[in-house]
């Protein structure tokens, strides 16, 4: 199956995420979401950034009646509902918004370049689209508190050795080229069985040890009753390549 990438394309603001450009991105997903064709969604950035936060110009002239009346940011959270595997090519900075929504996908590749920061306390307010609550989930209590009462930003090389990144490249080329040969090669696998693994992995942050184990055999029982699971085994015991 093929690669959906997707271009935050506001190169002269950093990619700022504005309500406008994230609409368009929540758009763009789940229209890739429901392609056939399409295996796994990649998304970065064009120019210097992946996204260097939210439009802040766009808040500043808001009061709490407007952000509380529209639940700002709640619609961010489409993005966790996509089903498809979902992997964020960080180049440059990925600041408050911007890192959220690099958390929000199923796995984070980074450019050495890469930036990564909460710094919203610098503008006396606090993470509001998932930082205190997956940053946490990703590198552990005492560094995400450092990052989100500091504000201070870590490089890539820190980030994958935090746990937040998977892998860092070289430069902007190699990371896309990366990120595109990680979904295709996610795309050679069972599309079932690829779903069920991003449910189980993500069902471990909401369910206690004993019930997510018991979700991933439930789901492990399940893929016995596909065709995928008859093939790839076969193709294991001869010894060929499966065809999904």
């Amino acid at each position: 199956l093929s690669v959906g990438l997707i271009e935050l394309n506001r190169p002269k603001a950093l990619n700022a995420l504005s309500d406008a450009l994230f609409s368009d991105l929540i758009h763009a997903t789940e229209t890739l979401n429901g392609m056939d064709g399409i295996g796994s969604i990649v998304i970065t950035g064009k120019g210097k950034a992946f996204a260097a936060g939210a439009d802040i110009q766009e808040m500043s002239e808001k009061e709490f009646s407007d952000v509380y009346k529209q639940n700002m940011f709640a619609q961010w959270a489409d993005i966790t509902k996509i089903s498809k595997p979902m992997i964020a090519a960080v180049n440059g900075f990925a600041l408050g918004g911007g890192c959220e929504l690099a958390m929000m996908c199923d796995i984070i590749l980074a450019s050495s370049n890469a930036k990564f920061g909460q710094p919203e306390i610098n503008l006396g307010i606090i993470p509001g689209a998932g930082g205190t609550q997956r940053l946490v989930r990703s590198i552990g209590k005492s560094k995400a508190m450092e990052m989100v009462l500091t504000g201070n930003m870590i490089d890539a090389d820190r980030a994958e050795r935090d746990g937040l990144v998977a892998r860092v490249y070289d430069g902007r080329e190699e990371l896309v080229e990366g990120a595109i040969g990680m979904g295709l090669l996610i795309g050679q696998k069972s599309q079932l069985a690829v779903r069920m693994a991003k449910e189980a992995v993500d069902a471990a942050d909401e369910m206690t040890l004993e019930q997510g184990l018991n979700f991933e055999r439930r789901l492990f029982h399940s893929l016995f009753a596909t065709k995928d699971q008859k093939e790839g085994m076969s193709a294991f015991l001869s010894k060929r390549e499966p065809h999904f």
